[in-house]
């Protein structure tokens, strides 16, 4: 397959941008250290596990007045609680938009944090990367990640917790939007939230990689070279346990079915970001995010049925920065469906 993609932005200028940034610095290959906070408040995953969560209203009653919930998902360094600020932030932004939605904020621990931070042993702590593709909690009980989104899109869909939820949001910058493309493309609760008369969406922003239906890559003569290169998170080949009972035909007629918002800094370019996932597996789908998102999005849009529910925003002027992605007028119209992305 032939994909032409230029290579947009000043390296050094992308570079700069993104090491000024807050919410974004999840892939770093820095030695891994504990989170800076665990979220005291829980929802119950199964029976006795629980995972922390930030959660801006107490939904432990009815919240009448909700008509939106936005999860802002972080990713590899764990820190919800940057991401929670990330998402307060935006419903700030959005101002009478943001008025009537509840943000949320998921965070998965490991065993550093259980030892670092006093964790108590009923919270479930998953592998350093295990938990980004949906694998089993190492303790206290074995159960994927992705059920604990399905338990949080679950509680949303009960009508006499939310009597007027209209609309969810699913959004992730960098490694959490590597994990919401996931999820979109596995996850089970979708159908809780339609039957419940909820819309759902799924916002991804600027992501390393992509999960891809088919073989066939934009940069054949590295996937040539990378004998995991299907492997999932990076294609459909050794699903996670989670996935088992569909093939991936049916789960691509699933992703195609969903709303889903990828959205690009224009300036997050850099083939050499410190940040970047620079794995073969990453590596066979583009040089950078902004050419692996374009270059995914024109595959999807290539397939066999399209992907006529699917949106590309790209936002001028900005790199790998979740705040500014999610702060821009095509963030907030991603978010909360607010006027002035063009």
């Amino acid at each position: 397959m032939g994909f032409a993609v230029p290579r947009r932005a000043s390296g050094v200028l992308a570079m700069l941008i993104a090491l000024m940034t807050g919410a974004g610095a999840e892939e770093s290959e820095a030695k891994p250290k504990p989170v800076a906070e665990v979220s005291k408040e829980t929802i119950e995953v199964a029976d006795g596990a629980f995972l922390p969560i930030y959660v801006s209203r107490d939904w432990t009653k009815p919240l009448t007045d909700i008509e939106r919930a936005v999860i802002v998902q972080h990713g590899r360094a764990r820190d919800a609680d940057v991401y929670f600020r990330t998402a307060l932030t935006a419903q700030a932004a959005a101002g009478e938009a943001g008025k009537k939605a509840l943000m949320i904020s998921p965070q998965f621990i490991d065993e550093l944090d259980v030892d670092r931070r006093h964790v108590a042993p009923n919270i479930l702590r998953y592998t350093p990367e295990g938990w980004e593709g949906g694998d089993d909690a190492i303790g206290p009980m074995a159960v994927s990640s992705f059920a604990a989104f399905d338990a949080i899109l679950k509680k949303l869909a009960d009508r006499r917790q939310f009597p007027n939820l209209k609309t969810v949001v699913f959004a992730g910058h960098s490694g959490g939007g590597q994990v919401v493309q996931r999820y979109a493309v596995v996850g089970k609760a979708a159908e809780a939230l339609a039957s419940a008369g909820i819309s759902v969406r799924y916002v991804v922003a600027n992501p390393s990689s992509y999960a891809y239906f088919s073989h066939d890559r934009p940069e054949p003569e590295i996937a040539k070279q990378c004998p995991g290169y299907n492997d999932w998170k990076y294609g459909m080949d050794r699903l996670p346990g989670y996935a088992a009972g569909k093939t991936p035909t049916e789960f691509e007629k699933d992703y195609v079915s969903r709303r889903v918002i990828y959205m690009l800094g224009a300036l997050d370019a850099d083939p050499n970001h410190p940040l970047l996932d620079k794995s073969c597996m990453a590596e066979a789908q583009g040089p950078s995010r902004w050419a692996r998102g374009h270059n995914y999005v024109a595959v999807m849009k290539a397939r066999d049925n399209g992907a006529p529910n699917h949106t590309l925003y790209e936002i001028a002027n900005v790199g790998h920065d979740g705040d500014k992605m999610f702060t821009s007028a095509c963030g907030l119209m991603a978010l909360f469906d607010m006027a002035g992305c063009k």
